[in-house]
Formats: C-alpha cells, sequence, structure tokens
C-alpha cells in the first residue's frame, strides 16, 4: 500500500542469503551482481532457495489514515472512471485502491470498495483529496486514524484482532481459487467500463485496481527484473473463489472468459502479468523434457517484458542443469 512512495519491497534488498544447486550458501558478496538481480523480483524459485533477506527501512509517520468507502451502481461507475484518471497522478502519500465485487442483494449490481491510505492524519488527507477527486464525497467520519502496523489489519479485514493474527500463516481450508492479472496504459473507456459491469453483474467474480505512479514512475524497468512501472496507470487483479470442487471447471471457464473480453482494454505487445499473481494459462514449462527459450518466453515477456532475456543468460551460468524448476521457472538457454 505504500509502493507509489517507497517503491517495492523488492527494492529495498540490500543483501540476501541464498543456497544455490550446488548446496553452497551464498550473500551478495559471493553470488555477484548479476544473481542477487535476478532473485530481487526474477522469481527467487529459479535460481535457488532465498533463506533470508535484509532490507533497508523506510520511514512512516507515527499516525496514518485508513478508509473504505462503498458506492453502488451506475454512480460507482462514473467514480471509477474518475479515479482512473487521477489515481496515478495524486499525492505519493495517498493510495486509493479499488475493489469491485457483485452486490450481495442480488440485484445485479456492482459494489466498489474505494480504499486508501494516507501518510499522515484525516485532516490533512481530507484537505489534499478535496482537489483530484471531490466526487467521491469523503468525509471524516469515514476515516480512521491508527498506526502503520495497525493499518495492516484493517486491510486484511482483521480490524478487530491483536497485531498476533498478522502472524498468522494458516491458509483458510476448503477455499478454490483463480487469479489473472493486467495492466492498463491508458483510461478504460465507458463502452469497457460498460463490459466490466456486466461480467461482474453476470459472472459473479471481483476485480482488484492498484494504482501505480508516484516513485514507481522514476526507477527504470530494468533496476530489477520488475519491468511494470513508468507508464501504468494501473493494475487489474482478476479473482474468484469457491467451494465446490465440482464447479472448477465452470468457474475456471467463466475467470477465462471475462480476461478475454478485457483484451481490448489493457496493456499489449506483451499483454502484460504480474509474477505475483501466478497464473499458469499464459504458458509453462513443458512437465516432460526441456523448455525452449522460445516456449518459456510467451510468459516471460508478459512478466519480465525486456528483463527476461537477462533473467535467462543468469539461470544458465548459475544453473545450467535446471535443478531448480516449477512450472514457470526461468529455462537455462541449454534447454532446446
Amino acid at each position: 500500500m505504500i509502493s507509489r512512495k517507497h517503491a517495492l519491497a523488492s527494492d529495498h534488498i540490500i543483501d540476501a542469503k541464498l543456497i544455490n544447486a550446488e548446496g553452497k550458501i551464498l550473500d551478495r558478496r559471493s553470488m555477484g551482481e548479476d544473481l542477487f538481480w535476478a532473485i530481487r523480483g526474477g522469481g527467487g524459485t529459479s535460481f535457488g532457495i532465498v533463506v533470508a533477506f535484509k532490507v533497508s527501512l523506510v520511514t512512516v509517520p507515527e499516525t496514518v489514515t485508513v478508509f473504505s468507502v462503498n458506492r453502488a451502481g451506475e454512480a460507482a461507475k462514473q467514480l471509477v472512471n474518475r479515479w482512473q484518471h487521477i489515481a496515478d497522478k495524486l499525492d505519493d502519500n495517498l493510495v486509493i485502491r479499488l475493489f469491485l465485487n457483485p452486490a450481495q442483494s442480488g440485484n445485479r449490481t456492482v459494489v466498489v470498495s474505494f480504499t486508501g491510505l494516507y501518510l499522515g492524519s484525516v485532516h490533512d488527507l481530507l484537505l489534499l483529496i478535496k482537489k483530484p477527486f471531490p466526487e467521491l464525497g469523503l468525509v471524516k467520519q469515514d476515516c480512521t486514524e491508527t498506526s502503520w502496523v495497525e493499518s495492516a489489519l484493517f486491510f486484511a479485514g482483521i480490524q478487530n484482532k491483536s497485531l498476533d493474527a498478522l502472524l498468522n500463516r494458516t491458509p483458510a481450508a476448503g477455499i478454490y481459487f483463480k487469479g489473472k492479472s493486467d495492466y492498463v496504459s491508458s483510461p478504460i473507456p465507458l463502452n469497457g467500463l460498460n463490459e466490466i459491469w456486466r461480467l461482474i453483474s453476470e459472472e459473479n467474480f471481483k476485480l482488484q485496481f492498484s494504482p501505480y505512479g508516484g516513485v514507481l514512475n522514476t526507477i527504470s524497468d530494468s533496476e530489477t527484473p520488475f519491468p511494470h512501472r513508468k507508464g501504468n496507470i494501473f493494475s487489474i487483479h482478476y479473482a474468484f473463489t469457491w467451494s465446490n470442487p465440482n464447479e472448477t471447471q465452470k468457474n475456471l471457464e467463466t475467470i477465462r472468459r471475462a480476461y478475454s473480453s478485457m483484451a481490448p482494454y489493457v496493456a499489449k505487445s506483451p499483454r502484460a502479468a504480474y509474477l505475483n499473481y501466478r497464473d499458469l494459462d499464459i504458458g509453462r514449462n513443458n512437465i516432460r523434457g526441456n523448455t525452449s527459450y522460445a516456449e518459456a518466453s510467451v510468459w516471460g515477456h508478459k512478466y519480465f517484458k525486456n528483463n527476461f532475456k537477462r533473467l535467462v543468460q543468469i539461470k544458465t551460468k548459475v544453473d545450467p542443469s535446471n535443478f531448480f524448476r516449477n512450472e514457470q521457472s526461468i529455462p537455462p538457454l541449454s534447454s532446446k
């Protein structure tokens, strides 16, 4: 939530401990700058087992402000349209993320949650947001002042629990999930928003819009393997969850249809994707035999753009036998 102000966590890694294919434990100095570059956003599991990261910390104010306001129907659509024109241009201390969900009332409409974090007081937030986004109608009663670490409880939807809840890593049982992702570099036209409204209300899945801009615009696409920086307004996360395993195939087909229908409105050449929302639909390594550079490029360029070539070169150097591999790991050039 603070990437517009302080960039990504991977941008703050200053050292690491990694076990390579030979079983040796390497730090930044012994692994070299190429491998150190690769594991900061290039999928560390392709190159070894990362057992520790050392990161530089950032300073946040003692008080931050959080809010989440819901808007529905046609009014919400107009607010989303306005948001996508200003979200990446807001003050770096402010992020407003959108969650687009089907209404629970069964009236086939869409509810949009405008969920935000401001690194400062509610008083300053209300003054700041008045000019770029008065249409949202944010008021003091919508906002809560808290500490930064307690804001994590708010965004996880567990604000009534103690901070110890953040240590609970037990996944929810009996829940199936499928996610996909896109990047948006030009505002989606109204006919595209109409299509989104139709998809959500009829197909019953969820979208998340996460704004970019801020300091992300100042970092080179090749600084780390993560290339999605300047030029992106926001990313889209498509999410579908279900509990009945018999509905799996139907739900997978639903989210794939939705993804396909969004093609005219998102970034192209390549149609980019976010690595942390792993999506095997866009390609995967061969189950048997090697995967060629050309085959892996299908998904590699979506995740890493021009950085994919360098990742493959590093993989070829440090793990030519492809010991560390998974469905979408980086292949060595020796793979044919």
